[in-house]
Formats: C-alpha cells, sequence, structure tokens
C-alpha cells in the first residue's frame, strides 16, 4: 500500500500564515525512546526516582535532540517529503514530562528565493504544554519553486541554507 503525501510548493506559501498545529500526547515511552534513539544513556530520560530525587524534577524529561526530532517532524509533516529543512535553532524554556500534551504551533515569517533559484521559507515554531511555553524555535526549510523542483536534489553550491 502506498502513502500519497500531500507535496507543499513555495507559491503556496504566504508571509504571516499559520501552519497546522500537531499536538502529542507524551509518554514514558516516548521519552525513554526518544533518548535511547539519541544515545543518551543520562539517568533523567529514564529514571524517574534519578530524576525526582536527584534532579528535583518531577518526572522524566524529553531530551534536546528528542525535542529537535519532534521539531524537524513537525515541519516536514507540514511541507511533505521534498521539504528540507536548512537550519533549525531553538530555546529551551521548560521541560517536556509524561501525561502531558506537547503542541507544536508555527507561524510563516518570510517567503524568498535564493541566486540559486532555491525557494525558502523561514519559520518561528512554539512548542506549548497547554498555556506553558516549553521552547521557541526559528527553521528555515527549502521547498519545491514548483512541482518539477526537488531541494533534496540541490547539492554543493546550490545549496546555501
Amino acid at each position: 500500500m502506498s502513502v500519497n503525501y500531500a507535496q507543499l510548493t513555495i507559491d503556496q506559501v504566504k508571509e504571516g500564515a499559520a501552519i497546522p498545529s500537531l499536538s502529542y500526547e507524551v509518554t514514558a515511552t516516548t521519552v525513554v525512546l526518544g533518548a535511547l534513539a539519541s544515545r543518551d544513556f543520562r539517568p533523567m530520560h529514564h529514571d524517574r526516582d534519578f530524576a525526582q530525587i536527584r534532579n528535583g524534577v518531577k518526572d522524566i524529561f524529553l531530551n534536546t535532540p528528542n525535542q529537535a526530532a519532534w521539531f524537524e517532524r513537525y515541519l516536514t509533516d507540514w511541507t511533505g517529503p521534498k521539504g528540507r529543512l536548512g537550519r533549525i535553532k531553538f530555546r529551551m524554556k521548560d521541560s517536556v514530562f509524561p501525561g502531558e500534551t506537547m503542541t507544536f504551533t508555527g507561524t510563516v515569517d518570510q517567503v524568498s528565493s535564493d541566486e540559486t533559484g532555491c525557494a525558502w521559507v523561514d519559520l518561528s515554531v512554539n512548542l506549548a504544554v497547554g498555556d506553558r511555553a516549553v521552547t521557541d524555535c526559528t527553521a528555515r526549510i527549502a521547498l519545491p519553486s514548483d512541482s518539477g523542483d526537488n531541494p533534496w536534489q540541490r547539492k554543493n553550491e546550490r545549496w546555501k541554507p
């Protein structure tokens, strides 16, 4: 069975537009598997007693690479398979714990093309748990300029994120 993912092209994106939100219920498995996948064996990401007693937090929590992966998923779910992340920068302000629902929201800040013809979208993205702002992020992602373009084929001097 094949899956048909929608593919965004640059003409479909407007500055100031909100991109669809993504909400996800975090479980202990979400936290632990993310830590394992990033080879982060520090106990605050898998040992509740260590997190609570040694670190003084309420539970185990998402590590940095896990949050980065969730931002990437959020952005590429929006763009489709040809969306190519150029840059991402984020600042974590608080932790995400099991039992919480994390929600990603984003806004298009700028739509542009560079001198090689690569189409770019700059975004502001936020991760929140309820009313609590957890992480702020900025990202730059390449989109196809038309149905025949593929940013993944850009290399060397044609790829300037």
